[in-house]
């Protein structure tokens, strides 16, 4: 990869090692502003990398509530500026972007829920029950995260992003987005999906990192039925995984892991 593949910088580092030190490069995930426009209003900044960001827009868009359904968004244009990146997004049926509405402050990338002004901005009404969907065959969270490892390109060449996997039911992975944030990987890979006109009920997507309460709430949103992580979930996020219908697991390792909510969709009964 070259110095300008997206989402990849290289940068001088000194290392020491057994009582030496080598002067070298090295490569680090970047991490830029990435401003979202609606119709030419903004709306909010995240810090995200700036790779796959018309995924990116439209998977935020739809997680956030910002637009029903994927049809409602016209185009997608990201404009690289010297201070990050603008992403222009053409859509009908958006909210009106005002001050009780916009996101103020830019969004940190390890929080998807900076920017909020409001404590009721956050926790919104839960979204509909996700509808019921098929059983996972046996083994497929294990050979999912078998299979995941070889899907990171970003993470193995620097160590320093999540990943967001969209797995089939049995247990192989068709989509993979990277981001340094885990909530911008999961908007990421929504967005892939939802332009690709997925079935949402068809497969899980499958995280590295803790199932967070918004990342559960992005997921169950878009209807997915049953969301896998390698780290734990909070409390919160195990009652909105409960009370959206949506299967929660995590400590994803081979040949172990937990259930939180609804086991059904792993095992075939009742929940």
């Amino acid at each position: 990869m070259t110095q300008h593949s997206p989402g990849l910088a290289r940068r001088a580092v000194i290392v020491h090692q057994g009582g030496t030190e080598q002067h070298g490069e090295d490569w680090l995930a970047e991490e830029t502003p990435v401003e979202l426009r609606y119709n030419g209003e903004a709306f909010a900044v995240m810090m995200a990398t700036p790779a796959d960001l018309e995924d990116f827009a439209h998977g935020f868009s739809l997680s956030e509530g910002r637009v029903a359904r994927a049809s409602d968004i016209h185009s997608v244009t990201v404009l690289e500026q010297l201070e990050g990146y603008v992403v222009e997004i053409q859509a009908s049926g958006v909210l009106a972007v005002d001050d009780e509405s916009a996101r103020l402050m830019p969004g940190r990338s390890g929080c998807g829920l900076c920017g909020n002004r409001h404590l009721e901005d956050v926790l919104e009404p839960l979204p509909p029950r996700v509808p019921d969907g098929p059983v996972l065959a046996h083994g497929a969270l294990e050979r999912a995260l078998g299979a995941l490892a070889q899907r990171q390109p970003l993470n193995s060449q620097t160590g320093a992003v999540h990943a967001a996997a969209w797995a089939s039911s049995e247990g192989e992975i068709l989509c993979v987005r990277e981001d340094v944030g885990r909530h911008n990987a999961v908007d990421k890979l929504l967005g892939a999906l939802s332009r690709e006109g997925a079935d949402m009920r068809s497969g899980f997507v499958l995280v590295t990192s803790r199932a967070s309460y918004e990342v559960v709430t992005k997921a169950a949103r878009l209807g997915v039925g049953l969301l896998a992580a390698i780290s734990a979930p909070t409390a919160l996020a195990v009652e909105l995984a409960r009370a959206s219908n949506l299967t929660l697991a995590g400590f994803v390792r081979p040949g172990r892991y937990v259930v939180y909510t609804h086991p059904q969709r792993l095992y075939g009964g009742a929940s």
